[in-house]
């Protein structure tokens, strides 16, 4: 932990404790900890500069409204703003929990109004151009690429999970695979044969090209290594860049394009959530209003009336 100037020791406890719990109890990744972490710091290092006190049951929401308007005044997007307003709120609720606090100074505190956006996707046109048209090298670097996009595109996983598959979570006799997704939940995803038969020559070639390579994955890269998060981020931008002109090229957008494609053409949303492994439904419906958008496009080229 990065230990704050204005911070006292007592306090940093506090935040530890808190952080224990969502790691080792909530067990959450820890790239998530680290934001809750920067977060809490961020918020007790305003308070005790401004109110001369960085204590949990000396807080009131006078306090945290003042820090969400500084933030505000700093230029942050409400998406942020509301990020933090969940950091405190799930900061204090444990303290409750822990009895420490009886009351949580979040009470009143409500989430700064985001404008919707709808996710980006890429348009099926453009994904058949990059599947059908556009090369991959004939070396190493290139089947990873290649078979990245493809597990990307037809399953819908998360960049996370994608780096974390193992070939144990491969069953080509049955096409399937599992993935194990946020807070450790598990889950079984379909594959196309043609998926399964890349997944399949993708490790052989592994054993054959590379005596030492990391066999705890499934994908590696030029030097046999586990790929990281960066490394997947640069190939989708590469390769999107060459089909499509919209704003965001991100292995999320991939997950975006999986999910509105099948909801597009009919799928249940009910069963896209579960491909998707959300924990509710919510999560899932903003892809219904790209469906509804498609429906429109669809009626007014359509229907005589329209």
């Amino acid at each position: 932990m990065v230990i704050s100037f204005f911070m006292p020791i007592s306090h940093l406890n506090f935040i530890q404790s808190f952080l224990d719990y969502l790691k080792f109890q909530k067990r959450y990744s820890q790239h998530t900890i680290i934001s809750y972490q920067n977060d809490l710091i961020d918020f007790f290092d305003f308070s005790a500069v401004q109110f001369t006190t960085s204590e949990p049951s000396e807080i009131k929401a006078s306090y945290v409204r003042s820090w969400l308007a500084s933030l505000k005044e700093r230029g942050m997007e409400a998406k942020s703003i509301n990020r933090k307003i969940s950091s405190l709120k799930s900061f204090f609720k444990y303290q409750q929990k822990e009895g420490i606090l009886l009351k949580s100074p979040m009470a009143t505190i409500v989430s700064a109004k985001v404008k919707k956006r709808l996710p980006q996707f890429v348009a099926e046109t453009d994904t058949a151009t990059l599947f059908n048209y556009v090369e991959f090298p004939d070396d190493w670097t290139g089947k990873t690429h290649r078979l990245a996009f493809h597990l990307l595109y037809n399953t819908g996983i998360r960049q996370a999970e994608l780096i974390g598959l193992t070939p144990a979570h491969i069953d080509t006799a049955n096409n399937t695979i599992k993935v194990l997704g946020k807070g450790n939940k598990e889950r079984i995803l379909p594959v196309s044969s043609d998926l399964s038969a890349l997944i399949k020559k993708y490790l052989a070639d592994k054993q054959l090209l590379f005596a030492n390579a990391d066999s705890t994955v499934l994908l590696v890269n030029e030097k046999g290594k586990k790929l990281y998060p960066k490394y997947v981020y640069l190939l989708v931008k590469k390769y999107l860049a060459s089909v499509t002109t919209i704003d965001k090229k991100s292995p999320h957008v991939m997950r975006h394009t999986f999910a509105t494609h099948l909801m597009n053409n009919g799928a249940d949303i009910n069963a896209v959530k579960e491909l998707l492994g959300h924990s509710s439904l919510a999560a899932t419906q903003v892809y219904t209003h790209n469906t509804i958008e498609k429906l429109k496009e669809v009626y007014k080229k359509a229907h005589p009336k329209a």
